[in-house]
């Protein structure tokens, strides 16, 4: 096996397949992790675009287009990518690459065998994925459920038997729901559920809410069986946070803000009064 050249030893979790094929991984990193597959002569991975973080010689990639059956219009129309990277061992010797979450995300490895070979995830969740894995666009049918953003109206379907890896923000708590129990999330919390879980989106409170202050305006309600996997960092509530804070200055960051705005709207008050005297005139 060739040797990574990380300092520290190398000391894999082992994926054992269906096929009885064993393969190495490891995990490394607090926040903005990366996951390390040892890869044996002609074993490859699937990955997103843009994963790829380093690989040693013997491994190339290739960029190929999904098949026809798991893409679909959605999914190019909200902007969602239609390719898929594959990386293979072609040398005589072990390889090794590293694949890297896109954000300040944790990667959680889920061996669909034994999730009954379905889950389903928040969108771009998926990462990478050995053997037999699917990727595939969910739409909720149910109207109700349907929101009002890309977030919500696309999911990551996962179907196979082999081993997956998906991305989550922030801390990831792992429930395990029996039957009938019950649990209320934060939508955007949500980073996969089994699919035996009943998921029922929940509005709570009227519109004006979501015009004067929309956090935790949308809920779900998830009713076991099944696990759900909970993200405390939604990379969607931290890009909002970051746009806050970059375009919404307070008094105390920028005393001259609002003495600018009132200046703007004297002006446009000139402005319409004389082009109506003009007018008059």
């Amino acid at each position: 096996m060739a040797a990574p050249f990380f300092s520290t030893q190398f000391q894999p979790y082992v994926y054992q397949s269906q096929q009885a094929a064993m393969i190495p991984f490891q995990i490394l990193g607090g926040e903005a992790q990366v996951v390390q597959i040892m890869l044996k002569p002609q074993e490859f991975v699937i990955i997103r675009p843009g994963a790829m973080c380093f690989m040693s010689g013997s491994v190339e990639m290739v960029n190929i287009f999904m098949p026809e059956n798991e893409v679909g219009m959605w999914h190019w129309l909200f902007g969602k990518t239609i390719t898929s990277v594959v990386i293979r061992n072609t040398g005589s010797s072990d390889g090794f690459v590293g694949i890297a979450a896109p954000s300040l995300a944790r990667i959680l490895p889920i061996d669909l065998a034994m999730f009954g070979g379905e889950i389903l995830c928040q969108p771009d969740a998926f990462l990478c994925s050995i053997n037999d894995v699917n990727v595939n666009v969910a739409v909720d049918p149910r109207a109700r459920n349907v929101m009002g953003s890309a977030e919500g109206f696309l999911r990551q379907k996962l179907t196979g038997q082999g081993l997956a890896f998906i991305i989550a923000g922030g801390s990831v708590v792992q429930k395990k729901l029996d039957v009938g129990e019950v649990l209320t999330v934060d939508v955007s919390c949500i980073a996969a559920v089994n699919s035996t879980v009943s998921v029922q989106i929940k509005y709570n409170g009227p519109l004006r809410r979501a015009v004067f202050g929309g956090d935790n305006m949308v809920t779900a309600t998830l009713t076991g069986p099944g696990i759900v996997f909970i993200q405390s960092l939604p990379f969607q509530r931290f890009s909002q946070r970051i746009a806050r804070a970059v375009t919404s200055p307070n008094m105390r960051e920028n005393p001259k803000f609002f003495v600018q705005i009132a200046i703007f709207f004297i002006l446009a008050y000139v402005v319409i009064v004389s082009s109506l005297i003009l007018t008059d005139v």
